[in-house]
């Protein structure tokens, strides 16, 4: 951290062209791995620290209010600071190179993965990962159960939204919504219960003079313009409605693009409290529901969005891809060219939201941040998220250390080498802190072996 005391600090850097920003967010699009966490980090140090294109305090004001919305929180932020430095394009650009290049390899690996699967060297290293993507939704259930529950009144939300899901099998939707209304009535009961802390406070850190300043008044195009927003919402609406209507035209109503279209389209909107909240609803519509890929596919899937940069949530690209490669959407004979076509349907109704309530709503909720009446239903719904992992934890190890049902009760139908990695990994992650990668290819190493030696 810079000296503020020293006699001649730094100056503030004079300006950011739009082609050095071009550069840094095709650079992040390729080096963010590690989840939202690493994701920030990332860019809390080279836009804080080391570029000083943002202060501390306006960096995390920022983030605050990407917390609060729904979708991949990390994408937001860069859409945020590019949109604030270069307006509505350069928002459209960093947010589509955040997730450009995990885009194009995970549809590669999706293909070899496919393709490839049946080989003993590949089924081995996904013996493997599959335990410790057990793990690693465990372990995320923990983490994000430690920073939001803080009181008795949201460990009781998150276990009603457990059971739930777990006893009662309730549609997703439906959860969040009871959980919005709840924080909303109880936000005004009890307010303390409800009020924002711990993750994303205001930082007293500085680190020099910034481009965007703790005290820089907002750029023109980042002011309140009802005539603007009304722009960007029709402009949102008219991207949403095209690829739709060609959808409907070209494969119907009941059609699978279409149907992934309108699927991702309401998943876009559920996704409060990142990708492992969301992924619950994704199990319940795609794997349940259509039957575009099975549970152990799902489970392979979310190891390849582990595994590459970008949001997690890029493994509804995975999802897609699977769906169209293995229903031969646009034809016999062309599996390839119908896994990419609904690989890039999914990603686009997935992430247009993301872009929309950045270039939208930027101006208008950053002046209600802080206040309870409108966090307490936030607060309330990131509670229930931690209910809604746990129960994927639990969907996950199911299908994984049982993957033929409990035959002979539940240690008789259990898989021993596969619990014993995921309990190695479990380890791992939570008393040592070990990095996900790092466990995963470990864990992929193991089962590769375990395959190759004993079969």
């Amino acid at each position: 951290m810079i000296d503020l005391s020293q006699k001649n600090p730094l100056p503030a850097p004079q300006s950011v062209s739009f082609w050095a920003a071009f550069r840094f967010w095709l650079k992040l699009g390729f080096v963010s791995f590690g989840g939202p966490a690493g994701q920030i980090a990332i860019m809390h140090q080279e836009l804080v620290e080391n570029k000083r294109w943002i202060s501390e305090r306006r960096f995390l004001h920022a983030l605050n209010y990407c917390m609060v919305l729904p979708g991949p929180e990390a994408q937001q932020l860069a859409i945020y600071i590019g949109w604030l430095l270069h307006r509505g394009l350069g928002g459209v650009v960093a947010g589509t190179l955040f997730v450009l290049p995990s885009l194009v390899i995970l549809i590669t690996l999706s293909w070899i993965y496919l393709a490839f699967g049946h080989l003993a060297v590949v089924a081995g290293i996904f013996y493997g990962v599959k335990p410790a993507v057990t793990a690693i939704v465990f372990q995320a259930t923990h983490r994000i159960g430690s920073r939001t529950l803080h009181n008795r009144t949201l460990w009781g939300v998150a276990i009603t939204a457990f059971l739930a899901l777990f006893v009662g099998d309730v549609p997703f939707p439906a959860i969040i919504l009871a959980a919005a209304l709840f924080g909303y009535l109880g936000g005004k009961q009890w307010p303390s219960r409800f009020a924002t802390g711990g993750g994303h406070d205001a930082s007293k850190k500085n680190f020099g003079p910034a481009l965007i300043d703790d005290h820089t008044p907002p750029p023109e195009h980042a002011r309140l313009s009802w005539v603007h927003s009304a722009k960007i919402g029709a402009v949102g609406l008219a991207f949403w409605l095209m690829p739709m209507g060609l959808l409907v035209s070209g494969f119907g109503w009941q059609g699978i693009y279409t149907q992934m279209g309108l699927f991702f389209s309401k998943a876009a909107l559920l996704t409060f409290g990142g990708a492992y909240a969301v992924l619950p609803y994704v199990v319940q519509g795609a794997v349940e529901h259509y039957g575009w890929l099975s549970a152990g596919q799902m489970i392979d899937g979310l190891a390849l969005g582990e595994t590459t940069p970008g949001p997690l949530i890029m493994v509804v690209a995975f999802v897609g891809f699977v769906g169209g490669y293995l229903n031969e959407v646009l034809g016999q004979g062309a599996p390839f060219l119908s896994g990419v076509v609904g690989a890039l349907i999914v990603t686009w109704f997935t992430f247009l939201p993301s872009f929309v309530f950045i270039l939208l709503g930027g101006p208008i909720v950053e002046a209600t941040h802080g206040n309870v009446k409108f966090t307490a239903p936030l607060t309330a719904i990131s509670a229930a998220v931690v209910g809604v992992i746990l129960n994927l934890a639990f969907f996950l190890g199911y299908h994984t250390l049982w993957a033929n049902g409990f035959g002979g009760g539940i240690l008789g139908g259990m898989d021993i080498m596969a619990a014993l990695i995921a309990f190695a990994a479990f380890v791992a992650l939570l008393k040592y802190k070990a990095n996900v990668l790092v466990v995963i290819g470990a864990s992929a190493l193991t089962g590769l072996l375990l395959k190759l030696l004993v079969g």
